[in-house]
């Protein structure tokens, strides 16, 4: 699906139906605000909650936690937990690893390809891997 030759509304459409889930108004809202300028972003839901204050269009909260919680089950987002107390919502949903700016609480993409594994640890059997998380923790130097 190429979403950069659309506008944003459309941008937002597209995505959401590229995961199934039926265009609530609420929905392409927030499709609108992740993925309508074709960029990829990583929001917290309290950051993209603060996004919506300046439109006529009124979320909660608990609203903008649910759509990113349906967002991530259809496929569109990732989940990616940076410690126990904050997720952030990545719109970019292949593997890749993060950067995680502790100082600024800022996440970021690391270069595609600068993660390798030599070797993963034998697993206990009867599982599989589903995926890898890598987040490199960061803060400024002195």
């Amino acid at each position: 699906m190429n979403l950069q030759i659309q506008n944003p509304h459309q941008r937002a459409s597209t995505w959401l139906s590229g995961g199934d889930l039926r265009p609530t108004r609420q929905r392409l809202f927030l499709a609108d605000l992740l993925v309508g300028d074709g960029q990829d972003r990583h929001v917290t839901a309290e950051s993209l909650f603060d996004l919506t204050h300046d439109s006529d269009t009124k979320v909660s909260l608990a609203t903008v936690y649910n759509t990113l919680g349906a967002f991530c089950e259809a496929g569109l987002m990732r989940e990616v937990s940076v410690d126990g107390h904050r997720s952030y919502y990545d719109t970019r949903v292949e593997d890749h690893s993060h950067f995680y700016w502790e100082d600024e609480g800022v996440l970021t993409d690391a270069p595609v390809g600068s993660v390798k594994f030599k070797s993963l640890p034998d697993l206990p059997e009867g599982a599989e891997i589903s995926k890898i998380d890598v987040v490199i923790r960061l803060r400024k130097s002195s």
